[in-house]
């Protein structure tokens, strides 16, 4: 495999770490962190916040408007990402992932992240799989969350 495959596979391979432990909280009945009331671009320095509280570096927020649909830049590690943040009263659906794909390829980075306060449609969630874009959502923040708390 080349590097490249082998920094998307670990990357991959966290967001499935943080699934798992996203499902253990669920199980223990933990209470959700209110994310609802935040205010778009506060929403994203709070997602800024929880990626450097979880190991990433170099954590950019971008402007808020013509950002080309990354709202944060940032590093795991040696691979470089892109972050959509959605701060929406429903889920989070198709556009989130295709502007966070687009943003990725924009800024020259190797993985897309969509970080939500709710949930994300079914269509989301296969065109994501499709183009390997991550979709971290409420239980995935409430997880990541943890790391601002300890």
């Amino acid at each position: 495999m080349r590097t490249v495959d082998l920094r998307i596979l670990a990357v991959l391979l966290a967001a499935g770490a943080v699934l798992f432990f996203v499902i253990l909280r669920y199980l223990r009945g933990e209470k959700p962190v209110d994310m609802d009331e935040m205010e778009g671009h506060d929403f994203e320095y709070y997602c800024a916040d929880l990626l450097r509280a979880n190991g990433y570096t170099h954590v950019e927020v971008t402007r808020g408007s013509g950002d080309f649909g990354a709202d944060i830049l940032c590093m795991q590690g040696d691979v470089t990402v892109a972050v959509q943040c959605k701060c929406w009263d429903g889920p989070v659906g198709v556009s989130a992932v295709q502007e966070i794909y687009a943003g990725k390829d924009y800024y020259g980075r190797m993985v897309a992240i969509v970080m939500t306060n709710q949930y994300f449609t079914a269509p989301a969630r296969e065109i994501a799989s499709r183009l390997n874009v991550i979709l971290w959502d409420r239980d995935a923040l409430e997880q990541l969350s943890a790391s601002l708390e300890a």
